[in-house]
């Protein structure tokens, strides 16, 4: 993952696209892979299993399917759906793949933690250089007998490909827990160490969970002479570079698509595209460019047609309780604040002789600025965060910052403040003079009494 925001209803990941497909689709086409291939995988997913199991997670899906594969032709372990924390409580949920589940989580109410996927590991192991899983092999029927009973079943109205499926999971199931792995004569004295240790249905016996985790693994004498820094900086030459330009898969559709309803209301803020400045991405220019004409505009376009809407809607609103009153001015600002003052939030600002009122959205209370503890309004527009601005500064030595995208709109809300302070200004000296006349106070206290009067009304 790249990095991450989220809007009001979405949580959105940025990750890297891998666009080498999977191990499946490559041994597919590709055939199987010889032992010497077959350990570069295992090296690097040992290493992605290790990463998880020493936060305590099991990731419970192994298989070829779930191995992608970057342009490079290196590793990663994807679809964490069934990944569980097993720090607290132990799993005990029979989920997986059947023909890589392992015999305890086959067995119902059994807990379980990393053993899990140490004899998933085994199975995909086994698939890489066989092409099936180790309890696929036994009792499968010939082709012609499968047409057989398709046929039968199809006569007698029933649906012969569900209670095949059925009755296949339920053999691969019982197989796995009772069934011990007749390993190839052709597999290395080595494999055959590995793959016995790694498919041991006592978990007391199995490879990986005697108390050392992944370093059993790694020192095991399959993987003599390999360097496991070098398998973490990815300095091994792939087996298997997949092919550019081409759609590394059976079907398009296996890479997912981009659903209008799944980015309907994202909308990209000023905040995000900050943050995309200072991605570490190496793609092509050519990409890039693809991907900002087609991809941001499909996502900012329904989100600016109900954000118009609402704002069209939030206007008629304001203009009819406005009509009667003595309002000057109002409509959409942006103020500069949320942490350190830093970002820019979108008001309804509306501006009468004595305050000036932010409303936020969905909140009756409005923040309030009285013009009268307002020391100054700036004679010209001020540059802030490269944005034009009009700043008002506090008898307290705050700052208001506050701007807008339509320049002309911006000019007529600095004249305005302007005027809306000066006319405050005088009204309240006025004010001063009348309360010492009347209670013969001296000018300043006058004035406070004033403001306070001002204030309170």
């Amino acid at each position: 993952m790249t990095y991450a925001f989220h809007t009001p209803d979405k949580l959105c990941f940025i990750l890297d696209l891998m666009n080498g497909g999977d191990l499946h689709y490559h041994l597919s086409q590709h055939g199987v892979f010889n032992e010497a291939e077959m350990k570069f995988y295992a090296a690097e997913v040992i290493l992605g299993l290790e990463h998880m199991h020493k936060r305590h997670i099991v990731y419970r899906d192994l298989k070829p399917a779930n191995i992608l594969l970057d342009e490079h032709g290196h590793v990663r372990i994807s679809d964490l759906g069934l990944a569980c924390d097993f720090s607290k409580k132990k799993p005990h949920a029979s989920v997986g793949t059947h023909g890589y589940m392992a015999p305890e989580v086959l067995s119902k109410g059994t807990g379980y933690d990393s053993s899990a996927d140490w004899f998933s590991f085994g199975c995909m192991l086994y698939k890489l250089l066989k092409g099936h899983s180790p309890f696929r092999q036994h009792k499968t029927k010939d082709k012609h007998e499968i047409d057989r009973m398709t046929l039968t079943m199809l006569l007698k109205g029933h649906s012969p490909f569900r209670q095949h499926k059925t009755k296949d999971k339920h053999e691969i199931d019982r197989m796995t827990l009772t069934m011990n792995v007749e390993l190839p004569e052709s597999f290395s004295p080595s494999l055959r160490s590995l793959l016995e240790g790694l498919l041991q249905r006592d978990v007391a016996k199995r490879l990986g969970c005697k108390g050392r985790g992944a370093d059993e693994l790694k020192e095991h004498v399959f993987f003599a002479g390999i360097d496991w820094q070098q398998v973490y900086h990815q300095k091994y030459t792939p087996p298997l570079i997949p092919p550019r330009g081409e759609v590394n898969a059976a079907d398009a559709f296996d890479i997912g698509s981009f659903d209008e309803e799944d980015t309907k209301g994202i909308k990209l803020t000023e905040t995000d595209q900050m943050q995309y400045k200072d991605f570490p991405l190496v793609i092509s220019e050519r990409w890039q460019a693809e991907v900002a004409e087609t991809v941001f505009e499909t996502i900012n376009q329904e989100a600016d047609k109900n954000e118009h809407k609402k704002k069209a809607k939030q206007k008629q609103k304001f203009d009819a309780d406005e009509k009667e009153s003595d309002c000057i001015l109002h409509g959409y600002i942006k103020k500069l604040g949320g942490p350190f003052a830093s970002a820019w939030q979108t008001r309804y600002a509306k501006l009468y002789p004595n305050r000036l009122e932010l409303h936020l959205e969905n909140s009756a209370k409005p923040e309030m600025i009285l013009l009268d503890t307002v020391e100054d309004v700036s004679a010209d527009l001020v540059s802030v965060k490269g944005e034009q601005c009009i700043v008002l500064r506090t008898r307290n030595d705050t700052k208001i910052v506050l701007t807008n995208t339509d320049e002309i709109g911006l000019k007529e809300w600095a004249l305005s403040l302007r005027s809306a302070h000066k006319c405050s200004q005088e009204l309240l000296a006025s004010m001063a003079r009348k309360a010492g006349k009347i209670y013969g106070t001296d000018s300043k206290e006058a004035a406070g009494l004033a403001r306070a009067h001002n204030g309170g009304n």
